[in-house]
C-alpha cells in the first residue's frame, strides 16, 4: 500500500480517537475546566500533533516534516487570535459553561469540512494560476494591517451576517434548553441561542479560513501536509479555548506578533515566483516572532484594565 494512503488512514484514525477522548473528558467535567486542566489538555493535543509530525518526518522525509511543523505553528498561532473572538461570541450569547463544549465541537466539525473544501480548491488554484499567490499574499498583508489598526474589541457577534439571516429565517428563543439547538413551543419551531452561537462560530471560522489557508499555502502546496497541519491545529481548539478564556487579556502583544507573521507569509507568497524562502528559515522567523510577542508581556508589562 502507498505510504501516502497509509498516512491518510492513520491521520483519520488518530483524529477520530482523539476527538472521542476529548469529548468524553469534556462531558465528565460538564464544560467546567480549570486553567491547569486546560493546560494539560492543550499539552496533550500539541504533543499528539508533534508525534504525527515525527511520523511524517520518518515516512515522507525531513523536508515534508519541516513543512508540516511550519504549517502547524502558523495555524496554531492564528487559532490563538481566533479564540479571543470565540470568547466574545460566547459572552454575547451568555452561553453557560456546560453548553460551551457542544458549540465548540460543532464549530470544529464544521471547520474540518470547510477546510477540506477550501484547501483542495486553494491548491488547485495555485497550481493552475501562479498569480493566485499574489492575490493570497495580498489578502494576508491586508489582514495583518487591519489586525493592528482594528482590535478584536470592535467585533460584534450581533452584527454577524449569518446571525441576522438566521433571525429572519426562523424565530429565536431567549432561553437555553440543555444542549438542544431547536425546541417546539405551541407547535412552532424555535432556534435556541445555542444554535445561533454555532452559526456565528461557523461563519467566523469561514472568515478565518480565508486568512489561514493562504498562510499555509505559502509554505507548501502538498494537500496532505496543508490539511493535516490545519486539522491538528483546529481539533485542539476546545481545550485551547478554556485555557485562553482564563487568561484573556494577559497577552496583549500577541496580536501584533500574529500580524507580523501574517505580513511575513504574505510577502513570502508574493515573492515566491521570483525568490524562494527556505521553509526552515520561515519556521525560525515564525517561532521567533511568537516567542518575542509573548515574552514582551514580561518585559513591558501591560497596565491592568
Amino acid at each position: 500500500m502507498n505510504v501516502h494512503i497509509i498516512m491518510w488512514i492513520a491521520f483519520w484514525v488518530i483524529v477520530a480517537v482523539a476527538l472521542f477522548i476529548d469529548l468524553a473528558i469534556m462531558n465528565k467535567h460538564h464544560g467546567k475546566v480549570t486553567i491547569k486542566e486546560a493546560l494539560t489538555m492543550v499539552s496533550c493535543w500539541v504533543g499528539l500533533a508533534l508525534l504525527f509530525g515525527l511520523a511524517i518526518f520518518l515516512t515522507l522525509g525531513s523536508a515534508k516534516g519541516v513543512e508540516y511543523l511550519t504549517g502547524y505553528v502558523v495555524e496554531y498561532s492564528l487559532s490563538i487570535d481566533n479564540m479571543f473572538v470565540f470568547i466574545m461570541i460566547f459572552t454575547y450569547f451568555a452561553i453557560p459553561a456546560e453548553n460551551q463544549p457542544t458549540v465548540l465541537l460543532w464549530g470544529i466539525l464544521g471547520a474540518v469540512v470547510m477546510r477540506f473544501i477550501f484547501i483542495f480548491a486553494g491548491v488547485k488554484l495555485i497550481t493552475s494560476f501562479w498569480w493566485m499567490m499574489l492575490i493570497f499574499g495580498g489578502i494576508l498583508i491586508f489582514t495583518a494591517v487591519k489586525m493592528v489598526a482594528k482590535g478584536e474589541e470592535d467585533f460584534d457577534p450581533g452584527q454577524n451576517i449569518a446571525y441576522k439571516m438566521l433571525k429572519k429565517i426562523m424565530p429565536l428563543k431567549d432561553d437555553y434548553h440543555g444542549n438542544n439547538f431547536f425546541v417546539r413551543d405551541a407547535g412552532k419551531l424555535f432556534a435556541t441561542p445555542l444554535f445561533a452561537a454555532v452559526v456565528v462560530v461557523e461563519m467566523s471560522d469561514l472568515v478565518f479560513a480565508i486568512d489561514s489557508i493562504p498562510a499555509v499555502l505559502s509554505i507548501t502546496q502538498d494537500t496532505f501536509i496543508v490539511y493535516t497541519s490545519n486539522i491538528f491545529a483546529i481539533i485542539g481548539l476546545r481545550s485551547l479555548y478554556f485555557l485562553l478564556s482564563g487568561m484573556a487579556g494577559k497577552f496583549p502583544y500577541l496580536k501584533y506578533g500574529i500580524a507580523v507573521i501574517l505580513a511575513f507569509v504574505g510577502a513570502k507568497m508574493i515573492a515566491a515566483h521570483w525568490f524562494h524562502v527556505p521553509t526552515l528559515l520561515s519556521l525560525g522567523v515564525i517561532v521567533s516572532v511568537l516567542a518575542f510577542s509573548i515574552g514582551a508581556n514580561y518585559i513591558w508589562k501591560p497596565q491592568e484594565k
